[in-house]
């Protein structure tokens, strides 16, 4: 697969069926359109190609509103790479680009891409100030002579599956069972771990502290069920997402105890998978009392699968 960084500056030699999209949390809706340009690319004896930012385009535009990302660009790419697509467009979203209009955007994907097929979401915007529409692209589709397919929306219990929609279920909801249901695979945080206070080490339940990309959206402030990898093992794990009110912790943190584990982690990098959502975070009365309800959430934690679906 060819991995390309380009802004328009590259003339490819064939002949292409491209997807438009942010492709972030790669979701079923975007499996959809993935597997349609593969199929379509096959079909038409051109190659299959993904054009998407590195970068949000309101990190550009409008920082202060720009989302919370749900997936990193190297994890996006070895997903797509799954797929077994021929090409990853990961273009940089600036000012020159942004100041596209619609049809120089597409014109410039037939002439630089030889695009003779585009396959988009239905609800795709795309060029200055997201003027392109769907309603444009079957204009320019016959003005330039490309295929286009439009892609119906997927829908998971009757709720169209889409980034902001599944960003907002983590960060609003913590649902994280309904929000895998929408994945390819569990939501993810990944860095190093550091050291915290090492409060639970004194109650039996010591915990590692994530240092976690500030780039990504966080589930709201509660307990999950989490599956942590470290070293190419899983591991079952209680997380805390929040602040720690028992201890009056102002620090909104992520720290995890890891089930059946008693090595010295700090500075080793870990993933943690949020699988499911076990309770709110709550203030107890006493140290004591978090003790107790620590030891019934790793009941729980004790009694679920130690497996993970990943799913193309």
């Amino acid at each position: 697969m060819i991995i390309m960084e380009d802004n328009f500056k590259k003339y490819l030699q064939y002949n292409t069926y491209i997807a438009l999209g942010s492709f972030d949390g790669i979701h079923i809706g975007h499996v959809s359109l993935v597997n349609k340009t593969i199929k379509l690319a096959t079909r038409n004896q051109a190659k299959s190609m993904i054009f998407t930012f590195k970068n949000h385009p309101l990190s550009i535009i409008n920082k202060e509103i720009a989302p919370k990302i749900i997936m990193d660009n190297s994890n996006k790419i070895e997903v797509l790479e799954s797929f077994g697509l021929d090409i990853i467009n990961m273009a940089n979203f600036d000012k020159e680009l942004m100041m596209l209009s619609p049809e120089d955007f597409i014109l410039n994907l037939v002439s630089h891409y030889r695009a003779k097929g585009i396959v988009v979401g239905f609800n795709n915007r795309f060029g200055y100030k997201n003027l392109g529409d769907v309603e444009l692209l079957k204009k320019l589709s016959k003005k330039y002579g490309f295929d286009l397919c439009v892609v119906d929306p997927v829908k998971y219990k009757s709720q169209v599956v889409s980034s902001s929609v599944i960003r907002s279920i983590i960060s609003d909801e913590g649902d994280m069972k309904r929000v895998n249901k929408m994945l390819t695979r569990p939501f993810m945080l990944q860095g190093d771990v550091v050291k915290g206070k090492q409060l639970g080490r004194t109650l039996g339940f010591p915990t590692v502290n994530l240092n976690y990309d500030k780039r990504f959206v966080l589930p709201r402030g509660g307990v999950y069920y989490t599956l942590v990898k470290y070293e190419d093992k899983f591991f079952r794990g209680i997380t805390n997402v929040g602040y720690n009110p028992t201890v009056e912790d102002n620090k909104l943190s992520v720290e995890t105890h890891i089930l059946d584990f008693s090595e010295n982690i700090y500075n080793k990098h870990i993933k943690i998978y949020f699988v499911d959502r076990i309770r709110d975070e709550k203030k107890f009365d006493s140290v004591q009392f978090l003790a107790e309800q620590l030891k019934k959430d790793k009941i729980y934690a004790k009694k679920q699968k130690l497996e993970i679906n990943f799913k193309n």
